[in-house]
């Protein structure tokens, strides 16, 4: 488990015991791409099914239902984790949680700026100015968290979604008020926000055991 973010664990502290919970997460280890893209046909390697499996083992938290990217990584990721629960779950696939999909709806637009920026400096790019063929931060992350709501389960069961660094990033520091990030900013693989709704109508999330939270009416009033 060296490999696992080091706060995740320490972020489950700060759970509450009587909310449906979620865990939006990037996926396992993969292997590394041979031109510093990586393109949707990257497997995890047989040490990031470990890493999955014994992360899955040590959740703690009923486990109401598993979402992933329709990416091969992720469905594995999703796969492993149930595993390492000794669960049997039939992973659903979500286009919220891939790209073209959550944020992107011009692939072809899009695509060649992401290819010639990478990832770290086209998602600063995505903070900082619109741009054609990708929504803005505000309205992908209101459609992310829309599917979120929607895939709930009882109170303090865990639904897991798997997704990628991109979608994390852009998730997350959103939610954070950020307007540029750095290396040290990016998702690790396997690393996650722990999230929940709550009665006063509040999007709470705890990332790197820092807790946050934010009025769903803010959040979701995008145009």
């Amino acid at each position: 488990m060296a490999l696992l973010h080091p706060a995740l664990r320490a972020g489950m502290t700060l759970l509450p015991s009587d909310r449906p919970l979620t865990l939006l997460t990037r996926h396992s280890v993969r292997e590394l791409a041979a031109n510093g893209v990586a393109t949707y046909d990257l497997p995890l390697t047989p040490e990031g099914i470990v890493l999955a499996e014994q992360w899955g083992g040590q959740l703690g938290l009923p486990l109401h239902a598993f979402y992933s990217s329709p990416v091969g990584r992720c469905m594995e990721t999703a796969r492993a984790m149930a595993r390492g629960a000794g669960r049997e779950f039939e992973v659903q696939m979500s286009m919220t949680l891939v790209e073209p999909g959550c944020f992107v709806h011009g692939i072809f637009e899009v695509g060649p700026l992401f290819l010639k920026l990478g990832p770290l400096a086209f998602a600063n790019r995505h903070f900082q100015e619109p741009m054609p063929g990708i929504l803005s931060p505000a309205a992908g992350v209101a459609k992310i968290v829309r599917h979120l709501q929607q895939s709930q389960g009882d109170s303090g069961s865990l639904t897991v979604h798997v997704t990628h660094d991109t979608i994390l990033a852009a998730f997350i520091y959103h939610l954070q008020g950020q307007s540029g990030i750095s290396e040290e900013d990016w998702p690790w693989m396997m690393e996650g926000a722990w999230l929940w709704f709550d009665e006063a109508d509040q999007l709470h999330w705890v990332w790197r055991a820092q807790p946050g939270r934010q009025s769903l009416a803010t959040l979701l009033a995008v145009d």
